[in-house]
């Protein structure tokens, strides 16, 4: 048995005009995620660390955000791609945790159906994927409601 771990971040600005899509939920907010895709932290945190676990870099290095095609583009099918790459290598995935670090809105609400997505993405029972919600407490960007922050870690294995 082959295991792996793998760790990811990510973070993006909010700003007026856009919508809120967060472990491809939309959340009811005056603002959404600034980047070239729909900017869900937490789909990217958690497929940068699966690329991690697979030793692939990052999210930029297979979908850049240079390239049009992935403009407005939805994090959870990208989710899907990241995760096809450990499956067609034998992978599977033994458990996902993802913080989501927010001074606002309240993700509490959202969070069951953010693990459902999360873990539908990588073909996963919910119970092996935990979403979870943090406020920075007021410090920095994320708690001076600038932007959103999401870090993910993933323990997966071969045989």
């Amino acid at each position: 048995m082959k295991l792996r771990i793998g760790q990811g971040f990510d973070a993006h600005p909010l700003e007026q005009g856009r919508r809120l899509i967060v472990g491809g939920v939309e959340v009811p907010h005056d603002r959404g995620l600034r980047g070239h895709s729909d900017a869900d932290v937490a789909a990217h945190a958690l497929a940068n660390a699966i690329l991690g676990a697979l030793g692939e870099g990052d999210l930029g290095r297979h979908f850049s955000d240079q390239d049009p095609q992935y403009k407005d583009a939805d994090s959870i099918e990208l989710l899907r791609q990241v995760w096809s790459l450990a499956s067609e290598r034998g992978f599977r995935l033994l458990n996902a945790d993802v913080t989501v670090i927010a001074q606002r809105p309240r993700l509490a609400p959202f969070l069951a159906r953010m693990r459902s997505n999360l873990a539908g993405a990588l073909s996963a029972d919910p119970g092996q994927v935990n979403v979870k919600a943090s406020s920075p407490e007021g410090l920095g960007a994320s708690g001076r409601a600038e932007g959103m922050m999401a870090m993910a870690a993933v323990l997966i294995e071969a045989d």
